[in-house]
C-alpha cells in the first residue's frame, strides 16, 4: 500500500492556474504595451511606433498566420535586415504557435534552400535586398512556402517575390487576436541554424523557457535597467539577436533599427536617438575605433557595448574605452541562446591601467546569471581542469540556457549532451579567479566578423578546383575580422593557379564571406597515418606577414 507524503510542504499544494504559468518571453510585450503603451518601441527612418501599436501589429501577424492554418509544429522563416517587421516576427510568429526561423542573410542560395527544406518552412517573410539569392533558393525547394515581401522604402532595388506584401498580409489579421502562450514552456519558440563543422548547417531549437531566462539574463548581466535605447548593430538572425528582441521588450526599451552596419549611421544614431546600448562582434568595434575623429565628436552620454565572437584583442577593447564606451565581453554559442558567459567586472579592478583592464576584459569570464553550470574540463573524463591559467580543457555548460536539441538530428543531439553537459568544442584555460579564457577551437570553426565558417565546407570547395590536389583551411588572426580563413594548398603535378584565382573560385562557389583571404602554396604537414596536422598550419598562419 503506497505511503502518503509526510512532507507538509508537498501536501495539497499543487500547481494550478492561479499559481503557475509556463515561462515565455511573449508576455514581455503584452506587459510593455499595457504599462507603457505610449513609450517609443521602434525607430526606423521616419517610422516611430509605440509599444501599443507594435503589440497590435504582432497580434495581427499571429492572427494572419493562424488564418492560413499555421500553428504548433509549423515553421515561419524570415530573411531580412534588422527592420521593425523582423522584430515583430519574434513575437507574432510564436504567438500563433509556430516556430520562428531567422535565416542568416549572408548565406548563398544553396544553403538557404537547404534550410527552407530542412525546416519545412510554410511561410517565408523576406525583403527586396535579398531577392536574388532568395529567388534562386526558392527554385531549389520542391515544397515552396507562401512568400511574403517586406517592401521597405529604405532600400532601392531588388524585386518583390511574394504573393503579397507584409502590410497586406497582417491587414488580414485581427488586431485583438486572443493569442495564448505555450501550455508547456519546453515547447519550441525559434529555430537557428549554425554551420558547425560540416557543410550542411544544424538546426538549433530554442524553447520558451530558455528564451525567457536569457532575455532576463541579458538585462541583469549588462545592468540595463528600464527603458534602454538599443541600437540593432547585431543581426537579428544571429541567435535571435542574442535574445535581445525579448530583452528590450522586458525592459520596455526602444529598438533603433539599422539596415547596414557602417560607422557613420551608427555614430549618427547614437547622437540623434541617444542610443545607450548596442552589441557587436570585434570587427564592429574595430570599425568604430578607426572612424574619423570628427565622426566621434558630440557623444555626451554613457554608451554600453557588448561584444563577442572571435576573442576580441585587448587593443580593440582599449580603443573603445578610451572613447568613453563601456565594454562588456560575453561568450556563448548558438546552442546556448547566444551570451551565456560574461566577463563580470570587479570594482577592485578599477584602479588598473586601461591596458590591464582591457586584458582582463578580453577573457570570456564566468557563467551568466541564468546559466546553472560552467566548467573547463577534460573532454574524455569530464573532470574539471586545474584553475591555473595554463591547463587546457574543453568548455562545458549546462542549465536552462542550453538548447532543446538539434532538429531532426538525434545522434548529434545525444553526443553534444553526453555526460550531462553541453560540449562546446571550444578549448580554454581556467584562471585562479574562476574566469575562463579561450585558447583554441577544437571544431576547426573559424569565427570571422562574428560569423561561423566551417573549415570543412571551405576545403570542400577548394577540392573542386581542378589545379588543387590537397587543401586544408585554418583560422588566421585578423585585426579587422577577428579571424579569416587561410587556405594551405598543394597543386596537382603540372597544375597552375594564383592566390587570387583560387580566392575568386571560392567566392564563385560559396558565400563570399566564407572564402579564404589568404592562400599558401606548398606541401601539407601530416602524421604517420596521413592526417593533416592542422595545429602546425595554425602556427604557420599566425606567422604570416
Amino acid at each position: 500500500m503506497p505511503q502518503s507524503n509526510s512532507n507538509p510542504y508537498e501536501q495539497y499544494m499543487d500547481q494550478n492556474a492561479a499559481n503557475y504559468e509556463p515561462l515565455s518571453p511573449l508576455t514581455f510585450i503584452e506587459r510593455a504595451a499595457f504599462v507603457y503603451p505610449n513609450r517609443t518601441a521602434v525607430v526606423h527612418g521616419d517610422v516611430r511606433r509605440n509599444w501599443a501599436d507594435t503589440y497590435r501589429r504582432c497580434r495581427q501577424l499571429a492572427s494572419a498566420l493562424k488564418k492560413r492554418g499555421l500553428g504548433e509544429g509549423d515553421t515561419v522563416s524570415v530573411i531580412a535586415p534588422n527592420l521593425p517587421e523582423h522584430f515583430e516576427a519574434h513575437f507574432g510568429v510564436p504567438m500563433s504557435g509556430a516556430v520562428l526561423n531567422a535565416v542568416n542573410t549572408r548565406l548563398d542560395a544553396e544553403a538557404v534552400a537547404f534550410i527552407l527544406q530542412h525546416a519545412e518552412t510554410k511561410v517565408l517573410i523576406t525583403e527586396r535586398e535579398f531577392s536574388e539569392v532568395v529567388g534562386m533558393a526558392l527554385k531549389m525547394v520542391p515544397n515552396k512556402p507562401l512568400v511574403i515581401d517586406i517592401d521597405d522604402p529604405s532600400y532601392e532595388g531588388g524585386e518583390l517575390l511574394g504573393e503579397m506584401t507584409y502590410e497586406e498580409f497582417i491587414a488580414q489579421g485581427d488586431a485583438d487576436d486572443d493569442w495564448k502562450g505555450p501550455d508547456d514552456e519546453w515547447k519550441a519558440i525559434t529555430l537557428n541554424y549554425t554551420s558547425g563543422t560540416t557543410g550542411n548547417p544544424k538546426g538549433v531549437v530554442y524553447h520558451h523557457r530558455g528564451a525567457y531566462l536569457n532575455a532576463i539574463s541579458n538585462q541583469v548581466s549588462w545592468d540595463m535597467g528600464m527603458h534602454p535605447v538599443y541600437l540593432w548593430t547585431l543581426p537579428m538572425f544571429h541567435c535571435n539577436g542574442w535574445c535581445f528582441p525579448w530583452t528590450v521588450a522586458a525592459a520596455v526599451g526602444t529598438n533603433v533599427c539599422l539596415r547596414a552596419v557602417r560607422a557613420e549611421p551608427i555614430y549618427d544614431l547614437i547622437k540623434s536617438e541617444k542610443v545607450n546600448h548596442f552589441c557587436g562582434a570585434p570587427i564592429v568595434l574595430n570599425m568604430l575605433n578607426g572612424a574619423p575623429e570628427e565622426m566621434k565628436e558630440g557623444i555626451e552620454h554613457q554608451v554600453k557595448v557588448m561584444t563577442a565572437g572571435a576573442a576580441p584583442p585587448a587593443a580593440v577593447i582599449q580603443g573603445m574605452e578610451e572613447m568613453g564606451f563601456q565594454v562588456t565581453h560575453v561568450y556563448g554559442l548558438t546552442e546556448t541562446y547566444g551570451p551565456s558567459v560574461v566577463c563580470a567586472w570587479h570594482e577592485e579592478w578599477d584602479d588598473n591601467t586601461i591596458e590591464d583592464k582591457a586584458r582582463l576584459k578580453a577573457r570570456q569570464g564566468v557563467r551568466a546569471p541564468m546559466l546553472e553550470g560552467l566548467m573547463v574540463g577534460d573532454p574524455t573524463t569530464l573532470e574539471p581542469v586545474a584553475k591555473d591559467g595554463q591547463t587546457i580543457g574543453e568548455i562545458f555548460m549546462r542549465g536552462n540556457l542550453v538548447m532543446k536539441g538539434y532538429l531532426k538530428n538525434p545522434s548529434t543531439t545525444e553526443e553534444s549532451f553526453s555526460g550531462g553537459w553541453f560540449h562546446s568544442g571550444d578549448l580554454a584555460v581556467w584562471h585562479e579567479d574562476g574566469y575562463i579564457e579561450i585558447k583554441d577551437r577544437s571544431k576547426d570553426v573559424i569565427i570571422s566578423g562574428g560569423e561561423n565558417i566551417s573549415s570543412i565546407e571551405v576545403e570542400d570547395v577548394l577540392y573542386r578546383h581542378p589545379a588543387i590536389q590537397e587543401a586544408a583551411v585554418v583560422a588566421r588572426p585578423d585585426e579587422k575580422w577577428g579571424e579569416t580563413p587561410c587556405a594551405f594548398v598543394t597543386l596537382v603535378e603540372g597544375g597552375e593557379a594564383t592566390e587570387q584565382e583560387i580566392i575568386d573560385f571560392c567566392r564563385d562557389n560559396m558565400a563570399r564571406f566564407k572564402a579564404p583571404k589568404t592562400v599558401v602554396f606548398g606541401g601539407l604537414p601530416k602524421t604517420s597515418t596521413g592526417k593533416i596536422q592542422k595545429f602546425v598550419l595554425r602556427s604557420q598562419a599566425k606567422e604570416l606577414d
